[in-house]
C-alpha cells in the first residue's frame, strides 16, 4: 500500500488539534437519481444492515434501488429549501458557530458518513492544517453501532492510509452530558409552558431489536436521556413516554413504534402532545416528515387535537455550549 505522507513538512510547525463534526448525510439533491446514490451508500453498510452480503446485495439491487429511491426522492422533496437539504444546511450553520466559539483552539470541519462533504475530505483538510490531534465528535447522543461505530469504521479506513496516523479522541456518546440534558430539558420548558401538553412524547430512531439482543446499548441510553430530562424539568410519571420511529423492513424494531402510539392515544384521551426527537442533532428528513407531517396526521386523524414539535437543538446557543463543552474536555485529555 502506498501511504499517504507529508508535503514541505518543516518540525518547527505549530502543531494543531483537529475537531471532526460527522452526521449522516444527506443526497445531493432531491432528484431520483441522487436520492438512489446516497441510499446504495447507506444501505451497503454492514454496520446499518447485518445480513449476509451475497443475500443482501440481491435484496438492496434487485428490490429497494428499483422501488424506493422515487418514493423517498418526493420526500426529500417536501423538505427541500432554497439552501438546499435541511440537514446539511442546519449542520453548517452549527459548525461556523462553533468555529467562533473555539476560535483558535482547534480546526473544526464538517463531514458526512454518507455523501458530503466526506469523511475523507474532511479528514484530508485537517490533516493539510497541520493538525496532529484529533476529536471526532458523531452527532449521535446516544451510541449505536449503526451510527456512530459506523463512524469509527470509516475514521480508522481512511486513518489506515496516512503514513503518520494523529492522536485520536473519539466521542463514542453523550447522551448523559449535563450541557445536553439542559440544552434538551431548555428547548422543551417553554413549549411545555406554552402549550400544557397532556404527554411528551421522546421519539428516537430505532435499530432493530436483534441489534440490541446482541448487546449494541442504543435503548438503554435513550430511555437514560429521557429519565434524565423528565427529572430535570420535574416531570411526573406517566406524562412522557419513550417511543421509536424509522422501521425499516418486516424484522422487529424497537418498541413501542412511535406511529402506533399516535394512533393509540386520542382514542386514550390524550388529545394534546408535545413530541421531541433527542437523537437528532438537527432537523431532518426524519423529523421534518416523518415526525412534523407523518406522525401529526396519524394523531390528528385519531382524534387528536393539538400536536406541537419541538424542533431539534439545531445550531441553537445550547447545542454550541454542548460541543464546546466536549470538545474543552477532550482538549485536556490530548494535551
Amino acid at each position: 500500500m502506498k501511504f499517504v505522507g507529508e508535503e514541505d513538512f518543516k518540525h518547527q510547525d505549530r502543531q494543531k488539534t483537529g475537531v471532526l463534526i460527522c452526521n449522516l448525510g444527506t443526497p445531493e439533491t432531491y432528484k431520483t437519481k441522487d436520492v438512489r446514490r446516497f441510499l446504495r451508500q447507506f444501505l451497503s453498510d454492514g454496520r446499518v444492515i447485518e445480513i449476509p452480503k451475497i443475500i443482501w446485495w440481491f435484496i438492496l439491487n434487485g428490490i429497494i434501488l428499483t422501488l424506493r429511491p422515487s418514493k423517498s426522492a418526493k420526500l426529500y422533496k417536501s423538505v427541500w429549501t432554497k439552501e438546499g437539504s435541511p440537514l446539511l444546511v442546519l449542520s453548517k450553520k452549527l459548525t461556523e458557530k462553533l468555529k467562533m466559539s473555539v476560535g483558535d483552539s482547534c480546526e473544526v470541519e464538517l463531514a458526512m458518513r454518507y455523501g458530503n462533504p466526506s469523511m475523507e475530505s474532511a479528514l484530508m483538510s485537517l490533516k493539510n492544517k497541520n493538525c496532529r490531534k484529533l476529536i471526532i465528535i458523531p452527532m449521535f447522543p446516544q451510541y449505536s453501532g449503526t451510527t456512530t461505530g459506523s463512524i469509527f469504521d470509516e475514521v480508522a479506513r481512511v486513518l489506515s492510509k496516512w503514513r503518520w496516523v494523529p492522536s485520536l479522541s473519539f466521542v463514542n456518546s453523550y447522551h448523559d452530558h449535563p450541557e445536553y440534558i439542559n440544552a434538551l430539558a431548555d428547548s422543551l420548558s417553554n413549549h411545555i409552558k406554552n402549550n400544557s401538553p397532556q404527554k411528551i412524547i421522546f421519539t428516537y430512531h430505532g435499530i432493530p431489536k436483534r441489534n440490541f439482543d446482541l448487546g449494541d446499548p442504543y435503548q438503554c441510553y435513550c430511555q437514560k436521556t429521557t429519565r434524565l430530562v423528565a427529572e430535570k424539568l420535574n416531570l411526573e410519571d406517566g406524562t412522557y413516554i419513550t417511543t421509536f420511529q424509522s422501521r425499516f423492513g418486516p424484522a422487529e424494531w424497537l418498541k413501542p413504534y412511535t406511529s402506533d402510539t399516535m394512533g393509540e392515544l386520542p382514542p386514550q384521551e390524550v388529545k394534546n402532545v408535545l413530541v421531541v426527537a433527542p437523537a437528532f442533532s438537527v432537523d431532518c428528513l426524519e423529523t421534518i416528515e416523518e415526525i412534523d407531517q407523518e406522525n401529526k396526521e396519524i394523531f390528528l386523524k385519531a382524534g387528536g387535537e393539538k400536536f406541537t414539535y419541538a424542533p431539534c437543538l439545531n445550531d441553537s446557543s445550547g447545542q454550541v455550549n454542548l460541543l464546546k463543552a466536549i470538545i474543552d474536555k477532550h482538549l485536556v485529555a490530548l494535551n
